[in-house]
């Protein structure tokens, strides 16, 4: 913003070293940390010594330093030539006009040096601008006091010298002054102890709640002066994560990804700055879309659950990250719930029924979880014969049924039905769940009976690998449910992609399917639910595109990450275009996928230049003469040059550029706020 490459890159290193994690900045000055400037800006830019840049100041850089001085030098002839012409005629003027006649000498001599100095602040200002001066001054005079008359170092080098802990400004500001004018014995207490970025912003929460109920500040107190820095913890009582890798920003709550490039392409608002995502910007959801081996999940879907896992330790958020297994997703150590199915050691189990109030919802759920793509179309019959099993079943015994249950009952099951036939009646339900129950035992044996397909595939998940995964039966392990997203919770789902395939993809399916219903159905949106996909080809149905565009009311949003839009059904990939709010591409990506982004970004205009060469027949007899002579010697026709310029539509990015010209590490990526506010694409450098 505002500076050539090799300061940005100096400005660059700076901002990273205040903003690195409290272990990787030992010790960590809380003080200046939370006194680093900050300055509006916009989105998607890192706040954290976010200096914004002067459009001005940008175009003096680009000038190279030859011609910079050349034109300085010019300048500053032609300026004192003005300025002694130019005094002795406003003197000249003055004169003819009277001013001064009665005056004595001295005070002649004061207008004299009045006129010297407005004729002197005029000239700087108008010749100083044309020549940069001020540039001249920055590069290449500044440096130089510096070193030889202050002893200093100078301004670029000075920063970069700084300690994280230092902000450069008039000196450290208190953390703790609102708290320690109400409570300074608590306040006392956190001076006396280290705190981290996460215990901080998890404090400051709890005082925003004191502040709002000024009954708690008793209570507050008490815990501060129990526990320090350890107060108003997260239930699992972790202050931080091990092994933090990306850059945060916790008051911004704001994860760095990389340095946006300067570039043309970028808006200038962007150019040369740190690079990064917030809540406001995710709640909108982002479909990240790239090749194997491009960096989507080092690069974004690591730091975004890092981010998320941060965020709910500090109070602010809940996360639920799905991948594969094997997936670099951060360690367990991140999160509160792990559900691994298929693995033994996993302590959790998942509910398929994700605890819905409504056994209507839950079935037409898990149905559409259950049925491959290829079966969408039978989609409507299967939530049906579903719901045909699942409301008597929980009419009869307050429960959902179990996997091996409710398989039982969709395959016909004489035995089975007539044991929930005699429940229903024992329990006094109403009877249309016995006219359900009869309906479904008509359908079995029938050609296009759903729940034969429904069985089938409930067959994949009842398997002794899976047992006790889903709440079924005894020694079932305790099921994670997406009600839970009311609290500070971060879960983790891996997937078994390797060993069992389809099962992944149909568990895929039904937690973001779970995750966007609860999530719309919240009652406390204080926390931002976050989820982060990190193979989402299998997980996007109709209803979850409808779903996503919801969540943005609902303080609630998704990172899907895909290889290729191709995985996708044809009539799903623009509606979920037009559900995210941002969009990100990159390197590699088929010609075809850079269509819809490209469609997606639009057209602005740009000058173009037309340069046009047509034979020189200009001129008389002696001209075309000479011509013809130069012709023959040459063997070269004289030409004359045309030039045009105009503004064309042409596309932000084409599906060329996104397929071809996207160099490695990088990405494009578009966003929007929940507010409605938009950023172009930007070429963002993942690597920086």
């Amino acid at each position: 913003m505002g500076l050539d490459g090799t300061q940005g890159r100096q400005t660059e290193q700076t901002r990273r070293a205040v903003g690195l994690p409290p272990q990787r900045a030992l010790p960590f000055d809380l003080a200046a940390w939370a006194a680093e400037p900050r300055p509006e800006a916009a989105p998607g830019v890192f706040r954290l010594g976010h200096t914004p840049g002067d459009p001005q100041r940008a175009e003096d850089a680009a000038v190279p330093a030859g011609p910079l001085l050349l034109r300085a030098a010019l300048n500053l002839v032609v300026a004192c030539i003005v300025f002694l012409y130019g005094r002795e005629l406003c003197l000249w003027a003055l004169r003819q006009l009277g001013v001064g006649a009665g005056l004595g000498s001295g005070q002649r001599d004061l207008v004299a040096l009045a006129v010297n100095v407005v004729v002197l602040v005029a000239v700087v200002r108008f010749f100083g601008r044309m020549g940069r001066w001020t540039e001249v001054f920055r590069r290449y005079v500044r440096p130089v006091l510096a070193r030889t008359v202050t002893h200093e170092a100078p301004a670029a080098e000075q920063e970069s010298a700084e300690a994280p802990g230092t902000t450069g400004r008039s000196g450290p500001a208190d953390p703790w002054q609102d708290v320690r004018a109400a409570a300074p014995a608590a306040a006392h207490r956190l001076d006396a102890e280290p705190v981290g970025d996460v215990d901080y912003v998890r404090i400051r929460r709890a005082w925003e709640t004191v502040l709002a109920e000024p009954d708690l500040l008793p209570a507050f107190a008490e815990q501060v002066d129990a526990r320090g820095a350890a107060a108003c913890s997260h239930p699992s009582e972790a202050r931080d994560l091990p092994g933090r890798t990306a850059r945060h920003d916790l008051l911004t709550r704001q994860v760095r990804l990389g340095t946006a490039q300067d570039v043309v392409k970028n808006p200038e608002t962007h150019r040369s700055a740190g690079f990064a995502l917030d809540p406001d910007l995710l709640g909108t959801s982002l479909l990240a879309v790239g090749p194997a081996g491009t960096g989507k999940t080092a690069r974004l879907a690591r730091p975004v659950a890092e981010a998320l896992c941060l965020q709910a330790l500090s109070g602010a958020a809940c996360a639920v990250v799905i991948g594969a297994a094997e997936a670099d997703l951060g360690p367990d150590a991140w999160y509160d719930v792990v559900i691994a199915p298929g693995d033994p050691a996993s302590p959790y189990g998942l509910d398929l029924y994700g605890a819905a109030a409504d056994p209507e919802e839950a079935s037409a759920r898990l149905a559409d979880a259950l049925l491959p793509e290829e079966l969408a179309a039978r989609a409507e019959t299967s939530r049906t014969a579903l719901q045909q099993v699942v409301g008597p079943f929980h009419a009869a015994y307050g429960r959902y049924p179990g996997v091996r249950e409710l398989r039982a009952l969709l395959a016909g099951d004489a035995d089975a039905a007539a044991t929930l036939r005699k429940a229903l009646r024992a329990s006094g339900a109403p009877a249309g769940h016995e006219a359900d129950l009869l309906h479904r035992e008509r359908q079995h044996g029938r050609a296009d009976d759903p729940g034969t397909l429904l069985a089938d595939r409930l067959a994949l998940l009842d398997r002794p690998v899976f047992a006790g995964c889903f709440a079924d039966g005894p020694g079932a392990r305790p099921a994670f449910a997406m009600r839970a997203l009311d609290h500070p919770l971060r879960v983790r789902i891996k997937l078994p992609e390797r060993s069992h395939p389809e099962v992944a993809r149909m568990l895929s399916r039904l937690v973001v399917a779970q995750f966007v219903q609860a999530a719309g159905a919240r009652e406390e949106r204080s926390l931002f639910a976050g989820l982060v996909v990190d193979d989402a080809s299998a997980a996007v149905d109709a209803r979850t595109v409808r779903g996503l565009q919801r969540m943005r009311g609902a303080n609630a949003g998704a990172l899907l990450v895909l290889r290729t839009l191709v995985d996708l059904p044809e009539a799903l990939r623009a509606p979920l275009f037009g559900a995210v709010g941002c969009r990100m591409a990159f390197p590699g990506i088929a010609p075809w996928d850079g269509r819809l982004f490209s469609e997606a970004w639009g057209t602005h205009l740009v000058t173009e230049t037309a340069v046009t060469h047509t034979p020189d027949t200009s001129g008389g007899v002696v001209r075309k003469t000479g011509r013809a002579a130069r012709k023959a010697l040459s063997g070269t026709t004289p030409q004359t040059e045309s030039v045009t310029t105009r503004d064309v539509e042409r596309h932000r990015w084409s599906p060329s550029d996104l397929a071809h010209a996207l160099p490695s590490g990088h990405a494009v990526i578009s966003l929007t706020t929940v507010a409605g506010d938009q950023v172009p694409p930007v070429l963002v450098d993942l690597r920086d």
